[in-house]
């Protein structure tokens, strides 16, 4: 049991989504003596040409039924719930980065800027400066946090529950961030989260289909602008044409499916040059990396590690880590691969990690 566990409880606001993670969490929550309040923000506005398909995600017209199902899980629970209006911080924030990076041919992580930026931000303002009072905030993520003294320093933990952990998009968070969090799913699975909201009568939220979308669409193309849907070449790496694209917003690094192109071999897209509105393919083999570069690295402890240690990095969410020697690069790190790693993505967050321990995170950079 960490210190922070062991303090008394008091009162803490809770990020309900209308889901079973986070509705358990509040659950447990309260159970053990915390003075409970939910809060949920909305972000959807209508300013997205987005229809109602039923689906549930991040961002569109389905937020209200979430806004529901979230109010509906805190009165069961007999706690207060506020809704925490974020639409234009969140299109400032997540949806116009989101844009730039695809227009720049990189390949965003918006979950891990919503998180930084909104969810352990913005929403935390916004709620005290509407009245609701809370010292500390807590949400459904499968990851933990331990402490080494009530002050710190805090360290961010993988969840016990390998296949949903969701330390990775957290790497953002500081020791002032960490210090006033909770995490009560982390030392649990997810069937038992299952069953324990069955047991409290919560069994019609424990059976929702989960939806981890980051907008209620089949795709992006309704965020973007027609522009930005401009055709270009598509080249081999020796710049011999082989087709046409439909818009560098709709290629990634590594992708393979849909490029339009046949050949006789696998191609995949190794570079987006915006300069010149070029898609780049190549063989699997040329997507080979021994480094790359990280910038704008957020140490969790607040200070860097030594140069040359030897570390986890996760290039993206389902990427299984890589062993890596870390080199500190100027304001950048240099990541060297003991094995060569595939799609190596620029945009996407590189996270450091020494066994169950995040070390830190940042963003994959050019010129790799």
């Amino acid at each position: 049991m960490s210190i922070r566990e062991k303090n008394a409880p008091g009162r803490v606001a809770v990020g309900m989504s209308g889901g079973v993670d986070s509705t358990v969490a509040a659950l447990l929550l309260k159970r053990q003596g915390w003075e409970v309040v939910g809060i949920t923000m909305s972000i959807w506005d209508g300013a997205v040409a987005l229809p109602d398909t039923g689906r549930s995600g991040c961002f569109g017209p389905g937020e209200a039924r979430d806004l529901a199902a979230a109010r509906a899980a805190a009165e069961r629970i007999g706690i207060a719930h506020h809704t925490i209006s974020l639409a234009g911080e969140y299109s400032r924030d997540v949806l116009d980065y989101f844009r730039r990076e695809y227009r720049q041919g990189r390949t965003p992580n918006p979950c891990v800027v919503c998180n930084q930026r909104l969810k352990f931000g913005l929403l935390l303002e916004k709620a005290r400066t509407l009245g609701v009072a809370f010292e500390s905030f807590a949400t459904g993520h499968y990851a933990r946090i331990r402490a080494d003294s009530p002050a710190g320093p805090f360290h961010l933990l993988r969840g016990v529950d390998a296949a949903k952990d969701q330390s990775y998009f957290l790497n953002r968070l500081t020791q002032d961030q960490l210090k006033g969090i909770l995490f009560p799913l982390g030392e649990l699975e997810k069937a038992e989260v299952q069953r324990l909201a069955r047991e409290a009568g919560f069994g019609d939220v424990a059976d929702k289909p989960e939806s981890q979308d980051f907008i209620e669409c089949e795709n992006y193309d309704p965020l973007f602008e027609a522009e930005d849907h401009r055709p270009g070449p598509i080249e081999d790496s020796q710049g011999r044409v082989l087709g046409e694209h439909r818009g560098l917003i709709h290629y990634t690094v590594g992708q393979r499916k849909g490029l339009g192109v046949a050949s006789g071999e696998r191609l995949y897209v190794k570079e987006i040059r915006p300069g010149t509105d070029t898609v780049v393919l190549s063989s699997r083999e040329e997507l080979r990396r021994d480094s790359c570069r990280v910038d704008s690295v957020n140490w969790i402890r607040g200070e860097p590690p030594a140069d040359g240690l030897s570390c986890e990095v996760r290039l993206r969410y389902r990427h299984a880590g890589a062993r890596a020697v870390l080199h500190a690069d100027g304001a950048s790190w240099r990541v060297r691969f003991e094995e060569p790693q595939y799609a190596v993505a620029p945009g996407q967050a590189a996270v450091m990690y020494d066994g169950d321990e995040v070390l830190g995170g940042g963003w994959i950079g050019e010129g790799l």
